[in-house]
């Protein structure tokens, strides 16, 4: 009997460690889960973050200390797994669109005015400097960098309703974009084609990540542990002579740190710290910034489109956000929606990188107005 009251009580049930909260999440998690696998939407990341969800509000020692996956939320706040991860990053993508259009940079740099915007709305929200800061880079719908602005502003305890708020989003581009899209631009902007891109020279790409690094990080050097580590990884891919770093860091090491990392903020959900008004008012806020973030692009697309006359696109503008590469792929399909001729993805693809860029960059904004280095 003895044996069997102490299998009783070791059960989540009746240990008194699950609460309404922690049914909720579970529930939440479920839901991921299904969007994840069902509806294909960003399985790499929503399936580790709804599993790490799962364990916590089943099991919530699994995140206290010398819990499994306290030691995996360690590396975050040591910006270790997103800077790993921009690194991972960098070896995927190719900045020819970028290099062959320079002018995408203001469409990248445009999709930032969703952060400051909510940045400013996070204050008026009753947040502290800091912790708006930490809110605001939602925006950006880049993951990474939320969770690596986080642990530099010490906002350790909102880092989870963050970084699950930036992931979604993220996962949720092609559901969130095209109605801004479409409402802010007609169908004749819609259907305007673009030029083919100029190729792109072998030393231009080799010299790009070099330039970049070294203008950003003297300009703001606090941005070296995430614009370094993109650039490191895109060197590696396109000098031409380290094919196996390149192979490791777009291949096994990205896939191991998107483990760690999304189970480890997914274990940062548990009921009785996730369900309160803050991360209500983090969500909301995180979806006011991307909204805004995504519209300025557009509209910025749509000043150019007149000024060039007629030969941007304002749907690219849309992907300045950082989501590489599924805002890119979000305004090739609306585009072709309008025209099934059209071919929008590489042009989007310049603002869509220079959206990772200008995100990593606002992050050193902000640590610059803090004085964190």
């Amino acid at each position: 009997m003895d044996v069997l009251n102490n299998l009783l009580h070791q059960t989540a049930f009746a240990n008194g460690s699950l609460d309404w909260r922690s049914y909720v999440m579970i529930l939440v998690a479920f839901v991921f889960l299904y969007l994840a696998i069902k509806k294909g939407y960003e399985p790499l990341l929503l399936v580790p973050i709804a599993f790490g969800m799962l364990l916590v509000n089943i099991y919530p020692p699994i995140m206290e200390k010398n819990g499994l996956l306290s030691f995996f939320f360690q590396l975050d706040e040591w910006s270790i797994l997103p800077s790993l991860i921009f690194l991972g990053v960098g070896a995927m993508t190719d900045f020819g669109p970028l290099i062959a259009n320079p002018k995408s940079f203001l469409l990248g740099a445009a999709a930032q005015f969703g952060i400051f915007g909510a940045y400013l709305l996070a204050i008026i929200m009753g947040f502290n400097g800091k912790a708006a800061a930490a809110i605001s880079i939602i925006g950006g719908a880049d993951g990474p960098t939320s969770i690596f602005l986080a642990g530099k502003l010490g906002q350790v305890d909102l880092m989870g309703p963050i970084a699950v708020a930036a992931y979604s989003y993220m996962s949720l581009v092609p559901i969130i974009q095209p109605p801004i899209m479409k409402l802010l631009t007609t169908e004749k902007e819609r259907k305007v084609k673009m030029e083919q891109l100029r190729p792109v020279s072998k030393l231009e790409r080799i010299l790009f990540p070099i330039v970049v690094t070294t203008v950003v990080c003297m300009i703001l050097p606090s941005t070296a542990p995430l614009v370094g580590m993109l650039m490191l990884g895109n060197l590696f891919k396109e000098s031409g002579v380290v094919g196996q770093l390149a192979e490791t860091a777009s291949n096994a090491l990205m896939y191991i740190v998107v483990i760690l990392l999304g189970t480890s903020v997914g274990a940062k959900t548990s009921g009785a710290n996730f369900l309160n008004v803050d991360t209500l008012k983090i969500v909301v806020l995180g979806l006011c910034a991307f909204a805004v973030g995504t519209a300025s692009g557009v509209l910025l697309g749509k000043v150019m489109c007149k000024l060039s006359g007629g030969k941007i696109n304002p749907l690219i503008g849309s992907a300045g956000v950082s989501a590489v590469p599924m805002a890119a792929r979000v305004s090739q399909k609306v585009g072709s929606e309008a025209d099934p001729t059209n071919f929008l993805l590489m042009h989007a693809m310049g603002p869509n990188v220079a959206g990772v860029i200008g995100t990593a960059v606002a992050a050193g904004v902000f640590m610059a107005i803090f004085g964190i280095f």
